[in-house]
Parts: C-alpha cells; sequence; structure tokens
C-alpha cells in the first residue's frame, strides 16, 4: 500500500516503526530517538533528515496539510513511545483504579492550545502508561488536534463509547 493510500497515522506508524521503534536497537534508531528527546526548539527537530523523511511521507496523505509545528510535536512524542498497543491514548490514561493520569491532569492536557504544549504534556504523562499506546491514533490526534479529538479523548479516558457523528441532527429531524 503506497502512502497516498494510506491515512497519516498510517503513515507515521510506519516512520515509527522503521525509524524510533526500541526494538529495533541500534545505532541510528537509538542517537534519532535521544536526539528527539532532547530537542530544545521547534528547528532542532525539524533538522533531523528523518523528520523531514515524515513530513514528505505524509504530504503524500490528501487530508493531511503542511504543519511544521505538528510535525515537529508528533516526532518529539513518537520518540518516547516504545510500544505499540491497541489502546488510544486516552483510553490509557483512564484505565485502571486509580486511573494512571489523574482526572486533573487529564483536564489540562485537553485544555492545550496548541501542539507544543500538547506534546509536552503527553511526554510527560507517556510514562505513566508504561510508554505505551496505539501509534497511529495519537498520530492523528496530534496532527489534528481540535474538538473532535478532544472529545473523544474525554469519552475514551472515562471508557464510554463516544456519540455518533450527526446523531444530534438524527434527533432534531
Amino acid at each position: 500500500m503506497s502512502d497516498a493510500t494510506k491515512n497519516p497515522g498510517q503513515i507515521a506508524f510506519g516512520w515509527w516503526k522503521q525509524h524510533l521503534r526500541p526494538d529495533d536497537d541500534t545505532g541510528p534508531a537509538r542517537a534519532l530517538r535521544a536526539r528527539l528527546r532532547r530537542a530544545d526548539h521547534v528547528t532542532d527537530i525539524l533538522a533531523e533528515g528523518r523528520v523531514i523523511e515524515l513530513h514528505d511521507r505524509l504530504a503524500a496523505a490528501p487530508s493531511w496539510r503542511a504543519d511544521p509545528l505538528a510535525l515537529a510535536a508528533l516526532a518529539q512524542v513518537l520518540a518516547r513511545v516504545e510500544r505499540h498497543e491497541g489502546r488510544r491514548i486516552a483510553q490509557a490514561f483512564g484505565g485502571g483504579d486509580p486511573k494512571p493520569l489523574s482526572p486533573l491532569r487529564f483536564q489540562r492536557l485537553i485544555r492545550s492550545d496548541d501542539r507544543q504544549e500538547l506534546a509536552t504534556g503527553l511526554r510527560r504523562a507517556l510514562p505513566l502508561v508504561g510508554r505505551a499506546c496505539n501509534v497511529a491514533a495519537l498520530a492523528e490526534d496530534i496532527l489534528f488536534w481540535g474538538e473532535k479529538p478532544r472529545i473523544r479523548w474525554c469519552f475514551d479516558y472515562y471508557g464510554a463509547a463516544p456519540p455518533r457523528e450527526g446523531a444530534a441532527e438524527e434527533e432534531t429531524e
């Protein structure tokens, strides 16, 4: 399947598997993860050739509009993910008793106004869930951060099924 037929989350997951996945403990993968984790500025992240490769691969997806800040946030967060699993990140944050991420910290995270603030919150919270989540879903959420992901995260955090899109319109008709 070419990148033109994949969604941005699938593309980012493939890139993560190829270049960052910790069980690929080659020198280049380990070094890239370390450089991305230590990067202080967006330009430090975007100066990495592998991140520009991710941009080029994402550019093939028709739904993604080039956003360097989103790209930098995504690369830096993915450098902290150690395992891919089926649970979306908010499901992981809300799973268990007590919840790995407190409701107050979760609310602060979903109120993040920009992707850099979101990335910082995610990098700090990932260790609480064993640095594991659904990489493709996380990538989509970071790239398209806004009301829809925030709403879905709220339902995921509390383990509830989100309402169907368009359900409110159906009730009023």
